[in-house]
């Protein structure tokens, strides 16, 4: 183009099984719908794939894990808080789960990319589009936790190599612990209505 004239926004629209369409680079929330979030999350496997049993282990199960840890070690957590912690891989939903090594290659635009997404998720459910400090790092642990638990009941890692990458996994109630050491994938229509069943009671609570 000549005249210094912008390039015009290039749309990267996503269809969803709810008819939306998400414009992957300017995503807004009137476009984002939790059904098509469950339904998409249930079926990105996490591990890419590389976990034992019958079933993918999928993002949607992850992401139950992750609000049940916050929960246990943060009981006076808000709804919100909740919400946040069940949503916070929910662009995996259109973007897929990468695995960290390969985010690290791509760089600080995927990034970035992700957040966007995120932000426009937060704000369809009523969350701020930037989490507090406090609350992100109670994600992060927790997101830790149950990388933890994956690793070494479905992904095939020992221990000791998984205290390495993800740290130890304290803090646990003796209830959630023991059902965290029978880890195992479920169904992908499992996946998505418990998601979908936790979302619910977390916007009614």
């Amino acid at each position: 183009m000549t005249g210094g004239a912008e390039a015009p926004h290039r749309r990267a629209w996503q269809r969803m099984l709810s008819g939306r369409r998400l414009d992957l680079l300017d995503p807004s929330p009137d476009d984002i719908e939790i059904t098509d979030i469950a339904h998409g999350l249930a079926r990105v496997a996490r591990w890419n794939g590389q976990t034992v049993g019958e079933h993918a282990f999928s993002v949607a199960e992850h992401a139950l894990i992750v609000e049940a840890i916050v929960s246990d070690r943060w009981p006076q957590r808000s709804r919100q808080d909740g919400l946040a912690a069940l949503l916070h891989d929910a662009p995996e939903y259109v973007i897929g789960d990468l695995i960290s090594p390969f985010k690290t290659a791509i760089g600080l635009d995927y990034k970035a990319f992700e957040l966007r997404i995120l932000a426009a998720i937060h704000r369809r459910f009523g969350l701020p589009a930037i989490l507090q400090p406090h609350l992100a790092a109670a994600i992060k642990a927790a997101d830790a936790v149950a990388a933890y638990y994956e690793a070494t009941r479905l992904a095939g890692f020992s221990e000791d190599e998984a205290r390495l990458y993800f740290g130890v996994p304290d803090g646990l109630s003796p209830a959630l612990s023991a059902r965290l050491d029978r880890l195992t994938a479920s169904a992908t229509e499992v996946a998505e209505r418990h998601f979908l069943e936790r979302f619910e009671t977390l916007l009614r609570s």
